[in-house]
Order: structure tokens, then C-alpha cells, then sequence
């Protein structure tokens, strides 16, 4: 109910005005909105010599279980030493709701030589129907020793 207060020559007149309810179209239920998972990449350890043998995990947090182009990706993997690893699986097509991601992965590589800055920039990414969806970047610094044969 709204209330109008009009004056007219210092006399109040107050009107309520009443809306008759109006008939609601019942709202159609829309699809889950799907958010983008974060992606971290972790190099351990990430000082060393070489050669050196690396650990490097990529995981995603929080975001949609089920985000759609982070379903059955390519992962590529680039070393910073010139070596790149790559991979696929094969997987059954994607379902709302029911198709989960991966959300943790899992490579060693061996390091056998340093840089001459003395850092080296690994990267992970992946890819869905040919296009980068998903990409993180860490730092190792490996020093000179050993064996290093630059």
C-alpha cells in the first residue's frame, strides 16, 4: 500500500492507493553457475643444484567440480630447459552435474643443468579443443655443481 500526501491550499488530503496483487510467472529454475576453478603450480624443491630432480604439482581450489573446460584436458607441461611433456586421456563426453574434473597433477623432472641466470620458469598448462583454457608458472633456481655440464 502507498500513501500520497497532496496539499491544496494548506489542507492535507492523504489518499492510500492499494495494488491489486498481480499474477507471478513462476521463476523457471536456471542451471548452477559454474565458477572457475583457481590454479596454483608448486615446485619442490624449488632451490637446488644440479642436476637436480624436481617435483611439480598443479591443483586446482575451489570453483565448480564439474567446470566444463577443465574436463578431460590436454596437460602440457614446459620444463624451461627446452623439454616440453605432453598428455592426453580419453574420456566419456561431458554431463552437467555428473563429470568431475581432475583437480591434482603430478610430475617429476630432472634438471641436469642450471641456467645461466640461475632460475629457471616452468610452466603447466591446459588445453581444451585446441585452445590453452588454464595456465600457471613457477620459478626453480638451480645453481651450477655436480655434474653440470653447460
Amino acid at each position: 500500500m502507498k500513501s500520497i500526501l497532496i496539499t491544496a491550499a494548506g489542507i492535507a488530503i492523504v489518499a492510500a492507493l492499494t495494488a491489486a496483487p498481480s499474477e507471478q510467472k513462476p521463476e523457471t529454475p536456471k542451471a548452477p553457475e559454474q565458477k572457475r576453478p583457481k590454479l596454483t603450480l608448486k615446485a619442490r624443491p624449488d632451490v637446488g643444484i644440479a642436476p637436480m630432480r624436481v617435483v611439480l604439482t598443479a591443483e586446482f581450489e575451489g570453483g565448480s567440480d564439474d567446470f566444463e573446460d577443465y574436463y578431460c584436458p590436454t596437460v602440457l607441461w614446459e620444463w624451461g630447459d627446452g623439454t616440453v611433456s605432453e598428455s592426453s586421456t580419453d574420456c566419456p563426453p561431458y554431463e552437467a552435474g555428473k563429470s568431475q574434473i581432475k583437480r591434482r597433477y603430478t610430475m617429476e623432472h630432472n634438471y641436469r643443468r642450471s641456467d645461466p641466470s640461475g632460475k629457471i620458469r616452468a610452466y603447466f598448462s591446459l588445453r581444451h579443443r585446441e585452445k590453452e583454457v588454464a595456465a600457471a608458472g613457477v620459478n626453480i633456481a638451480i645453481q651450477p655443481g655436480g655434474t653440470d655440464n653447460r
